[in-house]
């Protein structure tokens, strides 16, 4: 038969088991009341004892409440130069003077109420690459030097009004004596204006053009061959030096310069 002390001693046991599931069972509650009183209540809340019982709310990760997906890009098209208002025409001007004549077409159309046939004016520029003291650089120079394009509704009037701007020697593409001059097609508007016709919607850069070609004449301005021309064969961009082959003798000999030593006839 169990003794006294063992009967005490399974009593006790089982006080403490007791006292220890209570325990747990009164934090465990502390804990939800806790949660319970952190989720929104009301009108458009969460019914929080159904939420705690049936696990309704989702533990987010803090990256995910910081984190903000980037919004789409902008896709709206860029729209061709070839499609807005008018037709695209070469106008001719006295070299060196295309600036002039751009702001005295812009001038005369204001003045001469014209402003609604000719639409705009540009004078078409390219990135090249020149070389000055030593190092390259990359500047924009006039691509059609002489040359202007003009956006316009060809009538009667507004040819008028263009063809007789001080400076303007003629339109290009015209045929016959007094006839209209021929538009000019998308592909050339858009190579000259540098937009990109594959659907993409950023204007294109053009890639910078070195300021000498393989087989053009040049000038050597310095050196013991200072005055003599002669024919490009070689450009070592990365050494900034040309191989010229230079008439000596009545034969050419070919000569290494540095871009510095030479210049355009």
């Amino acid at each position: 038969m169990p003794t006294n002390a063992d009967v005490w001693a399974d009593a006790e046991e089982q006080m403490s088991a007791a006292a220890t599931a209570t325990a747990t069972t009164t934090a465990t509650a502390t804990e939800a009341e806790e949660a319970a009183a952190l989720l929104p209540t009301g009108p458009g809340g969460l019914d929080t004892a159904a939420a705690i019982e049936d696990d309704a709310f989702e533990v987010i990760d803090a990256e995910e409440l910081v984190y903000e997906k980037p919004s789409d890009v902008d896709a709206t098209p860029t729209i061709s130069p070839f499609d807005m208002p008018g037709k695209w025409y070469v106008v001719h001007t006295q070299s060196g003077y295309e600036n002039k004549v751009q702001q005295n077409i812009e001038s005369r159309r204001r003045t001469m109420g014209a402003e609604s046939t000719i639409h705009d004016t540009v004078i078409p520029m390219e990135d090249v690459v020149e070389f000055k003291g030593g190092k390259k650089v990359t500047v924009k120079k006039k691509m059609f030097p002489g040359y202007l394009l003009v956006r316009a509704h060809l009538d009667d009037s507004s040819w008028d009004v263009i063809r007789n701007t001080p400076g303007v020697t003629g339109f290009v593409g015209q045929g016959r004596r007094g006839a209209k001059p021929v538009p000019l097609k998308r592909k050339d508007v858009e190579n000259f204006l540098q937009v990109k016709t594959d659907g993409e919607q950023t204007v294109r850069r053009t890639k910078p053009r070195l300021l000498f070609e393989v087989g053009e004449t040049i000038r050597v301005k310095e050196g013991p061959f200072a005055d003599f021309s002669g024919e490009v064969a070689e450009i070592n961009e990365d050494q900034l030096k040309v191989k010229v082959l230079v008439n000596i003798f009545g034969r050419e000999t070919p000569v290494e310069l540095e871009f510095s030593q030479v210049a355009k006839l």
